[in-house]
Order: structure tokens, then sequence, then C-alpha cells
């Protein structure tokens, strides 16, 4: 199947999904929205999206004035029936376009920290099953989504509720990132380093990077989460 990206910094990219498309025969197209001259795919010529994460909001449309496309062509793709996958900026962005609002966390989250299934994760079986002994995962992120209308709201964490959540078993939307290699973790605390201030939640740049390892347990469940969506 063609898988289709959606890239919105240099240093947040599809990290494991690009391997296991490769290792699968999936072919992979990128729209890089940081590069000038950026170009949507048709959407006849896909067959699933996914939106990757970044440091700006869903609501910076003054500043990014590509988020209004990027929003237009995400909410045509879901109607399409198309699968899509959503990691934290993305999952918010799919979140707005099923009419859902995207406040401010209640903490801000970074770091590794495990996350639960709620009550509502029993109706989607095979993705209880996959976080029923509550894994360590590794977050970023400030703002948060609510869970759209129709969807399942599937985890929570100590620091924040709504964690993930699944539309018509077509669309998926993850807070967190299972998709993170050692290579990409360093480059998000290289870039984002301004933000790892004190806080309940927020883990520092040593306790980050000597974790960089778990980042396996992560691509096992973002591997079992593609074959089972896509």
């Amino acid at each position: 199947m063609h898988i289709h990206i959606f890239q919105h910094v240099p240093f947040e990219g599809p990290g494991y999904i690009a391997q296991w498309a490769a290792a699968n025969g999936h072919p992979i197209s990128y729209t890089r929205f940081y590069e000038a001259g950026y170009v949507l795919p048709a959407l006849d010529n896909i067959d699933a999206l996914v939106i990757m994460g970044g440091p700006m909001s869903v609501y910076d449309e003054h500043i990014y004035p590509w988020l209004i496309k990027e929003k237009a062509f995400i909410e045509d793709t879901i109607q399409a029936g198309k699968k899509v996958l959503g990691i934290c900026l993305g999952a918010q962005l799919i979140a707005v376009c099923l009419g859902a609002f995207v406040p401010t966390a209640l903490n801000k989250e970074i770091g590794w920290f495990p996350v639960s299934p709620t009550a509502e994760c029993c109706h989607v079986p095979w993705f209880n099953e996959l976080f029923r002994e509550n894994p360590v995962v590794f977050h970023w992120h400030g703002d948060k989504f609510d869970i759209p209308y129709g969807a399942y709201d599937l985890l929570s964490s100590a620091a924040n509720s709504h964690q993930a959540f699944i539309f018509n078993e077509q669309v998926l939307g993850l807070q967190f990132h299972p998709e993170m290699t050692p290579q990409g973790l360093a480059d998000l605390v290289t870039h984002c380093e301004h933000e790892l201030q004190s806080g309940p939640f927020i883990q520092d740049k040593q306790t980050i990077l000597q974790a960089s390892s778990m980042t396996k347990s992560g691509n096992m469940l973002m591997e079992k989460i593609l074959q089972r969506l896509f």
C-alpha cells in the first residue's frame, strides 16, 4: 500500500514507520511542510496517511498558513475512507478535523512514562491487548486532544488523560511517540532542549537519552499497531 507522510519539521520524521514500510514493501511519499514548494498528493494515489509531530499548535495558522491546507486534506482523507494515523501534533490535527478541541494539557509531559488502557479500550480488543501491561512510552507534548465524537478514548497516563483514540477502526491518534528511534530521540532533544524546564512530568536530558534503548519496545508496539491498522 502507498503510505503518505506529512512532516512538519526536519527533526520529527517517521522513524520506525519508514523502516517498517520498507521491510514490508510499502512505498512511502512525503509532504514536508517546512520546505518551500511542498506538494500535497492526489488523494486517489495514496492508501494511508501518517501525520507526524511538531512543536507548533494546531491553531497556529497565522504563523504556519499551510495548516489550513493540511487540515482540509486530512478531512478529505478521512471522508474518503483511507487509513489515517496521527502522532502527537498529528493526532491533535486529526482530532480538530473530527470536530474536537485541543486545549493545553493539564501537565506538560516530556520523557518516559507509562500509559494505561481506559474502560473504553475494551471496545478495541487488539489495542487493549497491546497496552494491558501499561507499557512505558516516550512523550513530548504540552497540548492534548479532546476525544472526538464517535471515537473511543483508549489510554491515559498519570500526567494526562486522552493519550489515544480510534475512530471507526480507520483513524488512530496517539499522543505519544512509539515511532521514535535513538537518532530521532537525539534530534528532538537537540532541537527542543529549551522545553526541558522543571516540572512533575518533565525529565531531564540525561534521563531521556540514557533510556534510548527503550525505543525498541516502542517500535514493537508501533509494528503491531501498523500491522493491525493498515
